[in-house]
């Protein structure tokens, strides 16, 4: 499956090596301003070759829109963008074209269809997530509408964990780092694993505050579950916890429990959300990366034959896959909040009533 959502639906196209990575965002409504600049500040926060903690392939992954706009005006129709490949390294490749490289999704991938771009890893390519910024930069824009904010930051590397959560600070750090008194030791750990050729793992934490009550669709639709699928769903994820997640395993009901007084919740062990449905207070997720599986020590695999080889590879990768997929876990987190805003729609007769029989309404608008 290519396509993500219900009412806003994304469907992504293009390979890491291939001409070019697109989306098709369908379900905007009309009438909303697209801040080209924007989406294109969006990319550029998640293209790579920013820094030594990064792969060193380098891409401008400029966007251009060819649909669903008329004068920067979103039309109702549907959006589609394309980022154009410009810095591929495929001869980096050739040497595993015919064999599958540990952690990666070469094996399933050929088993699956029987064959597979071995290029950068084709479709499976973590590049694949510049389309998925693209569109959820697009559904910031819608919820901007709505007062909703969404960021995220970097709290662990390697076993390293923040203690602070500056999420102002991660917006200016390199590394997305969101304790600035743990930055530098993050920083180390990835270099180091640089360094010795090999990679680590990371945890990024994603806010969203000003969500409203109500967002979520009970029973199998539920925020919380369309959150963890979105999550997981990007590249290298493992695992994601909502709230205090994991931890609240370790608690007791006493301690779990979020009081409520008139000024609201006292707590937020329940991360926003109550019954699958936001409860008004900050959304707060957790997406677990594992460490990047490209690193340049030979490792034991096989040929598409079964015969037993080692895997050296080249190329250009990511110490840390964290670092940079901050901003696609804000993207996929706008990308769900906008869907259920627009599924939330019609849920009751006095938003029907509002639409179509509000004397003010100007129906010739729609």
């Amino acid at each position: 499956m290519n396509t993500f959502g219900k009412k806003l639906t994304l469907t992504t196209f293009g390979e890491s090596h291939g001409k070019a990575l697109g989306c098709i965002l369908d379900g905007v409504p009309a009438g909303l301003v697209i801040d080209e600049a924007f989406i294109q500040s969006e990319l550029n926060r998640r293209k790579p070759g920013k820094s030594p903690l990064e792969t060193g392939r380098k891409e401008d992954d400029k966007v251009e829109i060819l649909s669903g706009t008329f004068e920067g005006i979103s039309t109702g129709t549907p959006i589609a963008m394309v980022i154009f490949n410009t810095n591929q390294k495929s001869k980096d490749y050739d040497n595993i074209k015919d064999l599958f490289r540990p952690g990666h999704a070469d094996f399933t991938y050929y088993h699956k269809y029987g064959i597979r771009d071995y290029r950068g890893g084709g479709r499976s390519s973590a590049r694949e997530t510049a389309a998925r910024v693209a569109g959820g930069a697009i559904a910031k824009l819608m919820l901007s509408q709505l007062g909703i904010n969404i960021m995220s930051g970097v709290c662990e590397v390697d076993g390293i964990k923040a203690e602070k959560f500056d999420f102002d600070h991660a917006r200016k750090s390199k590394m997305m780092a969101l304790d600035p008194d743990r930055e530098s030791q993050q920083e180390e750990a990835i270099l180091d694993a640089k360094r010795q050729h090999d990679s680590v793992g990371g945890v990024v934490l994603t806010r969203a505050t000003g969500v409203p009550i109500g967002l979520g669709e009970p029973l199998y639709y539920k925020l919380d579950a369309i959150l963890a699928e979105a999550m997981m769903g990007i590249n290298a994820a493992k695992a994601v916890e909502i709230g205090d997640g994991i931890a609240t395993t370790h608690m007791k009901g006493s301690q779990n429990n979020d009081p409520i007084t008139p000024e609201g919740f006292a707590s937020n062990h329940a991360g926003g959300l109550l019954g699958g449905i936001s409860n008004g207070d900050t959304l707060i997720v957790k997406t677990h990366f594992k460490p990047t599986p490209s690193i340049f020590q030979a490792q034991q695999t096989i040929t598409k034959t079964g015969e037993a080889v080692t895997c050296e590879l080249k190329g250009r990768h990511d110490p840390c896959v964290a670092v940079r997929g901050a901003v696609v876990c804000e993207a996929m987190m706008a990308l769900v909040l906008a869907d259920m805003a627009l599924l939330g729609l019609g849920k009751k007769m006095t938003h029907l009533t509002a639409l179509y029989l509000d004397p003010k309404t100007d129906h010739t608008q729609k």
